[in-house]
């Protein structure tokens, strides 16, 4: 049964995503949130620490601005592809609209664009299905999701309900006009690509995907939900949002990455850097009081992109063990570095002043 990683010896749930890896029954592993938080990286980063203790893992990005072959700088398909450096890694970049040599004739193409503008995410909703059943024929040991912003992700969860109205949909024309539409196609000899029965075929075995996958979502010993965001209002907001729309499709989630985080302990001098670390702090407080059952891991702000394997590798430690800052404000070593940093910009500004004065006498 899933639950949350506890630290041995208290009752504080472990700041870490280890109990990612100790749940050996996930099937399904989501990460989502809040546009611009961080979401590919730490599925990234997700997907690399499960393949270190599972047998085949497999990365998706549902995503229309597609990041994964950003993030580990491989050009990445539709379809299954290995991620250099792994001999179980794989991912993959899928479009969430309907192609048109997905159904292979015109004739469904011209019905499913009709379809579509009857019932708003329905082609989103069979792109989801036939994605689906290309992963179930692939014995993947866990799949990873890389979701796209908030608003799409819950539309994922909702397509179950949005099949069910495209068959409704086609029943109610099916009732009305009876068999006009198969003399018509073979007036016109058209065969059977507009054939009705045909296509609440094709509509009833992607909603029967959908609902065996559905509920395993809805299992959490199958299927579990992390939660990125950052420490600022919106972000705290929308993660609110969403962990309410899981408990509603009854989804579990338990896990919260708090990315860009400028830990107080840190050596920071900046005047922006202090007031951007209480602004923070703020906010990081309100998670715990919000989340005191959930596992918050806090990853540190960087001063560059967290890009390719090597990068995923070294940052992945953070998402094990919790954050320690190299200089400790009011430690030796963090004085030490101060007062060099000090020397060196006294130098800096005794050599401009120095050439300021030098002008001003040419001049």
């Amino acid at each position: 049964m899933s639950s949350v990683a506890v630290v041995q010896g208290g009752d504080v749930p472990d700041p870490s995503v280890r109990n990612l890896l100790d749940q050996d029954t996930l099937k399904w592993v989501f990460v989502g949130g809040k546009g611009g938080v961080g979401k590919t990286t730490c599925s990234s980063i997700v997907s690399i620490l499960l393949a270190s203790v599972r047998s085949s893992v497999l990365v998706i990005s549902t995503d229309p601005a597609h990041n994964l072959s950003d993030a580990f700088q491989q050009r990445f398909t539709k379809f299954p592809t290995l991620v250099k450096g792994f001999s179980n890694l794989y991912a993959m970049e899928i479009d969430p609209k309907v192609e048109n040599d997905d159904f292979g004739n015109e004739g469904m193409e011209g019905f499913i664009s009709e379809l579509t503008n009857a019932i708003p995410g329905v082609d989103e909703a069979m792109s989801f299905a036939e994605m689906l059943k290309l992963v179930q024929t692939m014995d993947y040991s866990v799949v990873v999701f890389d979701t796209a912003p908030t608003g799409h992700t819950l539309r994922l969860l909702q397509f179950p309900a949005t099949l069910e109205k495209g068959l409704e949909k086609m029943m109610d024309l099916k009732n009305r006009f009876g068999g006009l539409i198969n003399q018509a196609t073979r007036l016109f000899g058209l065969g059977d690509e507009l054939n009705e029965d045909a296509m609440l075929g094709r509509l009833e075995g992607m909603k029967d995907v959908i609902e065996q996958v559905n509920r395993q979502f809805k299992d959490p010993d199958l299927t579990t939900f992390v939660c990125v965001c950052i420490p600022e209002f919106l972000s705290l907001y929308e993660t609110e949002r969403l962990v309410q729309e899981l408990a509603k499709f009854e989804i579990d989630a338990h896990n919260i990455i708090i990315n860009q985080v400028i830990f107080d302990e840190e050596a920071v001098e900046s005047k922006l850097l202090k007031a951007r670390v209480k602004m923070q702090q703020k906010y990081v407080d309100q998670f715990h009081m919000l989340y005191d059952d959930f596992n918050i891991t806090k990853l540190p702000l960087l001063p560059e992109e967290v890009c390719g394997v090597q990068a995923l590798q070294n940052f992945s430690k953070h998402f094990l063990a919790p954050y320690t800052p190299t200089l400790k404000r009011g430690s030796v070593e963090e004085l030490e570095e101060r007062v060099s940093t000090l020397k060196s910009s006294l130098q800096v500004a005794e050599a401009e002043l120095d050439r300021v004065r030098k002008g001003k006498q040419v001049a």
